[in-house]
């Protein structure tokens, strides 16, 4: 393995000082993400673990430098003195190498959230190794307990001839080798020291559970799992079966998505983190550690795509059973569940940018969105080869009646605003949802009883849309009826299959020209001054210019966007800075990562 790293896999990152600024914040960029199929990680280039909720991604948190600086938890490991540092992904894997180079040697760090060869472990395993390479290095390991965003006091104790640390309910060991030196332990964590010589490596991990018993590995364990683990991400990938010139950067977003999979229900999460801003000092910080049926549908398809059907069977079986229980709500928490009351947290929140909240009010929203969704996914599901069960089918076809007989009314439209108006982007979504529905009948997989009616209103909405949404005078659909505001979601209704092709095409060239900044595109108009700019919409412009035939324009931009957003190892935010390049907004951000796999899929098929 060290060999295939020394041979370019970590060599297309680049070498640089690590960034952590004076105040104690890392770039968004220099973060990694690890995952397990339950929670999500955050290590930062410098060695540090920032970001880590037990036992699942919408815990309060464990370790929240991220958002805390000076009181947050974190663990980590890092060269004493002077140090440079690059870093990647294993190949087809989730697995992190960081790379350390000082004057005096070089060692990588590998990391990984365990899993084992039945599967998820029933336990929270992050497992980091360091070898030194070349010459020699030391390290300064601290591990600071974090006060799950200020609910608990966290303390150590002794159990069983144990170091156990508590955080409420959660419990928890670090675990060692000989060669790591322990210097002081309390109840605020353990500051430690570690020498490696060339050829010798040593393994830290952090085992943890939540009002549960807690199991003790050993570290041999822990350190062969890092491997397995690796070796299960691996033949996981070995199933990708697209992409061609793409197929690195599909395959790379694709492992990005599963780490958001939520395996203990099949639910996809919105990213792993939350209250990272949309506008560094700005309150656009919203809780993403929750599923929505926008992603989870549009992940749905990709998995498909890519060949993950079990993963894309899990995430459809939760979908229909939300919409069983709960009906067309826009988002549910990781376990099925309403979203509960968004709340503020007092910690300083990422670059001082307040408040820090959990949980989200689009919970209670209405989106029309949500039935183009639903179809959509169900449809490509079952072009693959699939079957609709009987009561699945019942209840698709009254969602069908259902937004037959609400696609005259208002809703908060695809971006979750406050004000109710006729999105045009949410009329389209009505427009998608009973055409699928349609061919879903004539397809013999849901009843055809209601059929003609939902044709006919399919081309009531058309009809509607042509005559209320197109501005002649902007040469584009507008975001509302009697707007003169712009939407770069409209861009979506290419992929749709919205038949106005032309109209299409000449919005999209209005979206570059009012939203577009650089490369990048703000969500709609007025943005500029309030957040960054949705790398989702870029890339969702790229599938929309390569499927209306513009492949050569699309893939021009593809290869701007590859390299801009390539800082990282492999993971992408919400948004960026257009003018400085800052990452801005939760990650990893499913969303994001959805975009970009579709447009490469797009080129792929243009070509």
């Amino acid at each position: 393995m060290l060999d295939d790293l020394r041979h370019g896999i970590c060599d297309t990152a680049r070498t640089h000082d690590p960034r952590r600024r004076e105040d104690g914040f890392l770039p968004l960029d220099g973060y990694g993400a690890l995952g397990e199929g339950r929670s999500v990680a955050l290590s930062g280039e410098d060695g540090s673990v920032d970001w880590w909720c037990v036992p699942q991604m919408d815990s309060p948190p464990l370790f929240d430098r991220l958002l805390d600086p000076a009181e947050g938890g974190y663990f980590a490991i890092q060269p004493v003195g002077a140090f440079q540092t690059r870093r990647a992904y294993r190949r087809n894997s989730n697995v992190l190498e960081t790379w350390f180079t000082t004057e005096d040697g070089e060692a990588v760090l590998t990391e990984s959230l365990n899993s084992s060869t039945a599967g998820r472990l029933p336990w929270a395993e992050l497992a980091r190794r360091v070898e030194c390479t070349r010459g020699y290095m030391r390290f300064r390991v601290v591990l600071r307990l974090g006060r799950r965003a200020g609910t608990v006091s966290p303390f150590m104790s002794r159990i069983g001839g144990k170091a156990v640390f508590h955080a409420g309910d959660v419990l928890g060991l670090l675990l060692t080798g000989p060669r790591v030196s322990i210097e002081t332990a309390s109840d605020d964590g353990v500051a430690a020291a570690l020498s490696l010589s060339e050829g010798e490596r040593e393994i830290l991990a952090i085992v943890a559970g939540e009002g549960e018993p807690l199991v003790v590995p050993d570290l041999a364990d822990i350190d062969a799992r890092i491997d397995t683990s690796d070796e299960e991400w691996r033949q996981w990938s070995s199933h990708f079966r697209d992409g061609d010139g793409y197929a690195a950067f599909m395959l790379r977003n694709a492992l990005a998505l599963k780490i958001l999979l939520f395996s203990p229900t099949g639910a996809i999460a919105a990213a792993g983190t939350t209250s990272l801003p949309e506008r560094i000092g700005g309150d656009k910080n919203y809780d993403y550690r929750a599923a929505w049926i926008r992603d989870a549908g549009y992940t749905i398809n990709a998995f498909m795509r890519i060949g993950a059907e079990a993963e894309a069977k899990a995430a459809l079986t939760w979908l229909l059973k939300m919409m069983e229980v709960h009906g067309t709500a826009v988002c549910f928490s990781l376990n099925g569940k309403a979203i509960g009351e968004e709340r503020f947290i007092e910690v300083p929140g990422y670059r001082h940018s307040s408040p820090v909240r959990v949980g989200n009010r689009a919970g209670d929203q209405f989106q029309h969105s949500t039935y183009g969704d639903i179809f959509q996914t169900v449809s490509a599901f079952l072009q693959a080869g699939n079957i609709l069960d009987p009561g699945n089918a019942a209840r698709l076809s009254d969602l069908a009646d259902e937004c037959a007989n609400r696609w005259r009314s208002k809703d908060s439209g695809i971006w979750e605003l406050p004000e109710l108006r006729h999105y045009t982007t949410s009329k389209i979504s009505c427009w998608q949802a009973l055409t699928r529905a349609v061919e879903l009948a004539d397809a013999g997989q849901l009843p055809t009883t209601c059929r003609d009616r939902w044709e006919r209103e399919a081309g009531r909405i058309r009809h509607w849309i042509e005559e209320n949404c197109w501005s002649e005078e902007l040469g584009a659909y507008v975001m509302y009826p009697g707007s003169t505001a712009l939407d770069a979601s409209i861009t979506l209704a290419v992929r749709f299959g919205f038949p106005s092709h032309d109209r299409l095409r000449r919005t999209l060239d209005a979206v570059d020209r009012h939203l577009g900044a650089g490369p990048f595109h703000y969500r709609y108009g007025g943005m500029d001054k309030e957040e960054g700019c949705f790398i989702a919409c870029s890339f969702w412009m790229i599938l929309a210019r390569a499927l209306l035939g513009e492949a050569d324009e699309a893939r021009r931009r593809f290869d701007v966007l590859e390299e801009l957003l390539g800082r990282g190892p492999g993971i992408y935010p919400e948004m960026i800075d257009p003018e400085t390049g800052e990452w801005l907004g939760n990650l990893p951000q499913g969303l994001s990562h959805l975009a970009a796999l579709q447009a490469a899929g797009a080129l792929c098929d243009a070509e």
